[in-house]
């Protein structure tokens, strides 16, 4: 039937029970396919993780300008990991780098969501925050 109407037997969806195949111009159906791909590529939002560094006895001015930069990562919806660095016997002070981060998550309610816990990874601890979606409607 394809070869009388000069046009292609395409198998549309090969793992489906039974097979999928229809008769089409195989050329125009690679087209439409590729063009379907690049529109969901476009609508795709690639997310980043920026970076805050403190450290565990910071001032408070120098935990405000982070916080500010943490604040501009997610308005720009980036996710936020907060790396609270220990040095030397600092380690064995970690409450306060638990401080450091509750403080930041508390300072950054309003912008974001805490989705990891502050932890201990080696000389570090991580807490990562991402950002709340649909904050513009929320707001209004």
């Amino acid at each position: 039937m394809a070869q009388e109407k000069n046009l292609d037997l395409v198998n549309v969806a090969p793992n489906a029970k039974p097979p999928v195949c229809r008769i089409m111009d195989y050329g125009k159906y690679k087209y439409e396919q590729s063009k379907r791909d690049k529109e969901a590529k476009k609508k795709q939002k690639i997310i980043t993780v920026k970076e805050v560094k403190v450290r565990p006895n910071i001032e408070d001015h120098d935990l405000n300008v982070k916080i500010k930069n943490a604040q501009r990562f997610l308005e720009n919806e980036d996710k936020v990991k907060v790396t609270v660095m220990f040095r030397g016997r600092e380690i064995t002070h970690s409450e306060l780098g638990k401080v450091v981060c509750d403080r930041i998550a508390e300072a950054l309610k309003d912008y974001s969501t805490v989705e990891k816990k502050a932890k201990v990874e080696g000389r570090n601890m991580i807490m990562i925050l991402a950002p709340i979606q649909n904050r513009g409607e929320k707001n209004a």
